[in-house]
């Protein structure tokens, strides 16, 4: 039997890219295709819904799901710690399971996950982020996740005040990590981690150059959300990484 999927957001290049999945997969079936002129009721009766949109949007999805004990992947950007908190606390009592997934890239997770075990060994550490011209929100949520995994890491270790905090250009501070984000013409998706130590640098880069990286990452998420209850963060543990 299928999983019903509907997708939200789907005249944008991640929803255009899930449909094309979707269609191609023997255990996947579209339920509905909604852009920002539908109603999210046609979405009632789906398997999983399947959401790359804004954040405001989002949210809104979000609340729909928990509402209604839906199975739901969010892969819109600008999920903070504090909303995945309150998102959690939603989903209490209900049948609602709600996966987010800040990227789908496999090699963007493992980077995140090698990100992490280097911080613990490296107390200058900054994230250079770089999307296509036409990202909303910055940073990226990819970078907001990788910052809050790094400092994560480093709990109980002494973290020293980040030089040049208070500069606009030093960029934006996420648990103690810049992040500096670069929005261009010309670009996909690219992040470098890099970590300063006595006498080296040590970078962990990332680079997608087109949407169909994401593919893998989307198909595991979405048979994933179709059992899942509660909320779920990212993709290693999708993937049980």
């Amino acid at each position: 039997m299928s999983i019903k999927v509907a997708v939200i957001g789907a005249t944008g290049r991640m929803g255009k890219l899930a449909l094309d999945l979707i269609e191609a997969a023997q255990d996947l079936s579209l339920h509905a295709a909604l852009d920002s002129k539908s109603e999210l009721a046609e979405a009632l009766g789906a398997d999983v819904l399947f959401e790359v949109t804004r954040l405001e949007v989002s949210q809104e999805v979000a609340k729909f799901a928990a509402a209604n004990g839906m199975k739901l992947v969010i892969g819109t950007s600008g999920w903070s710690a504090n909303n995945l908190a309150v998102l959690e606390k939603s989903l209490a009592g209900t049948e609602a399971g709600i996966v987010v997934v800040p990227n789908f890239s496999i090699g963007s997770m493992l980077g995140s996950k090698f990100a992490a075990m280097a911080a613990k060994f490296f107390d200058s550490i900054e994230i250079v982020e770089a999307h296509h011209a036409g990202k909303i929100d910055s940073p990226s949520g990819t970078a907001v996740r990788t910052a809050e995994m790094i400092a994560e890491a480093r709990k109980g270790l002494v973290q020293p005040l980040i030089p040049g905090v208070g500069q606009t250009a030093r960029g934006d501070v996420v648990a103690g990590v810049p992040i500096h984000s670069i929005r261009l013409a010309g670009v996909s998706a690219k992040q470098d981690v890099m970590f300063g130590g006595e006498s080296e640098v040590l970078t962990i880069s990332h680079e997608v150059s087109s949407v169909k990286s994401y593919g893998q990452g989307i198909l595991a998420s979405i048979r994933y959300a179709a059992n899942a209850t509660g909320l779920t963060v990212g993709l290693a543990d999708v993937l049980g990484v």
